[in-house]
């Protein structure tokens, strides 16, 4: 038996599959660069149903901008962020204001309200999330894993790791090593 480990781009495949079938339906469509869908036309109701109900195979759910989805647009605004290193230079704070149109003390409230955590406790979350995938996915060390994600030392993303996972960097990556040993025995 092979095992392969796959590597994608969720935003990439998600766009892919809404071109396809928006294009089959013949609606005229464009993404922004946070993957903001502007449909170009006024859709009618069969059409929206068609269009829904396609998507919908794939996990895909389409919202109208005005319904309050808030928390989705944080969340994505954050994975961009985190994911783009030259974007971030900016305050996290003037980011969201400037890339949701909102105060970022009202999205800080509504995320608040909604998930019942912090934005910035999010952020530490996702930054460790993907500190995870750089060292295991990427074979990165702690300390490129640091810089690429602008921690100012090895010791507060390893303080930041721990206070997550409970595990240290070097514990998280032996406990994996051990798992990954056991499956190929």
């Amino acid at each position: 038996m092979v095992q392969f480990r796959m590597h994608y781009n969720p935003t990439e495949v998600c766009r892919l599959l809404v071109t396809e079938h928006l294009n089959v339906l013949g609606i005229s469509f464009s993404f922004d660069g946070s993957g903001e869908l502007t449909v170009h036309s006024a859709l009618s109701e069969r059409q929206l149903l068609m269009v829904a109900e396609a998507l919908k195979t794939y996990g895909i759910t389409l919202s109208d901008k005005e319904d309050g989805n808030i928390v989705k647009a944080v969340k994505h605004a954050i994975e961009t962020l985190i994911k783009t290193p030259d974007m971030r230079t900016e305050k996290i704070s003037v980011y969201l204001s400037e890339k949701l149109g909102y105060s970022y003390s009202y999205l800080s409230n509504r995320f608040s309200e909604e998930t019942h955590s912090s934005i910035e406790n999010f952020i530490i979350l996702r930054r460790i999330e993907y500190a995870k995938r750089l060292m295991l996915e990427d074979g990165m060390s702690l300390t490129e894993v640091a810089r690429r994600l602008d921690y100012s030392s090895v010791a507060h993303l390893s303080g930041q790791f721990k206070k997550i996972t409970g595990l240290t960097p070097t514990a998280f990556l032996r406990i994996i090593e051990k798992r990954n040993k056991v499956r190929t025995t």
